[in-house]
């Protein structure tokens, strides 16, 4: 029996709640076994982030170094790379061991609002990472903040943005809709030949730390399990509804708390 691996490569959350803490519990909960690399320590709560310490990025690509000559690395999925160095030491990385399927969530800011990118970062998200994703997962400002654009304001300008996007050289973008309005959350998977929408009802709960770092996480786990990425994306969509349906279970900070990664199981 073949065990599925998936590795995060991201920030770390002192809170749990987002980061590598969110992306392993998110694998876990998904029958994945996860490996991690960490770009970044945070101090941070369900309130803010008060402070971020960038790890080296010859440090980033000795843990990278050291998970792909053990461990068969089904996916990667991509958080928090930080700052350049991070984000070219990265690149090189992946592109010598060539994995099958990486998922770049492109983390520039916090639930709380907190910038967690570095500004001169941006551009080398776009020209380096980018083009090795198989799936990025921007929401509906990220989209926004890489082209150089407004917010998108109606379904034709998310379709557009998402092909804009495509066009920066990766195999598929999921727009994510969950700061948009309406009584339904609409993500947009835009691929070179069809645009794939998925709704689910928007839930009302200010518990949704974290959201944006698992839904990338489960579609990692799904690809690692050897799903399509239509498939992955459609029950990495339902099991991020179900996990912010079950949030309100928990009370954990004065904040925007945790979603239920484990919303399965208790």
């Amino acid at each position: 029996m073949t065990t599925p691996v998936a590795l995060t490569i991201a920030g770390s959350d002192s809170s749990g709640g987002a980061g590598i803490q969110a992306d392993l519990k998110t694998f876990a909960a998904l029958g994945v076994y996860g490996a991690s690399v960490i770009t970044a320590l945070t101090a941070q709560n369900t309130r803010g982030v008060t402070g971020i310490h960038a790890v080296p990025a010859e440090f980033v690509t000795g843990q990278i170094d050291a998970v792909f000559s053990d461990l068969e690395i089904g996916a990667v999925k991509i958080g928090m790379v930080a700052q350049v160095a991070s984000t070219d030491a990265i690149a090189a990385a992946l592109s010598r061991w060539a994995p099958r399927h990486i998922v770049l969530d492109p983390v520039m800011v916090a639930t709380s609002g907190d910038r967690l990118l570095a500004a001169e970062a941006v551009d080398a998200l776009r020209t380096r990472l980018i083009p090795l994703a198989a799936v990025i997962t921007p929401n509906l400002p990220e989209a926004a903040a890489l082209l150089d654009e407004p917010v998108a304001a109606s379904e034709a300008e998310i379709e557009s943005q998402g092909r804009r996007l495509l066009a920066l050289g990766c195999r598929a973008v999921l727009v994510k809709g969950g700061h948009g309005e309406g009584a339904e959350s609409i993500d947009y998977l835009v691929g070179a030949d069809s645009t794939i929408t998925l709704a689910a009802p928007r839930i009302a709960t200010r518990n949704t730390h974290g959201t944006g770092c698992s839904l990338s996480s489960a579609i990692a786990a799904g690809l690692a399990k050897g799903e399509d990425l239509e498939n992955a994306v459609r029950n990495a969509k339902a099991w991020i509804s179900a996990a912010i349906a079950a949030a309100d279970r928990f009370s954990v900070g004065h904040g925007h708390g945790p979603i239920h990664h484990f919303h399965r199981f208790y």
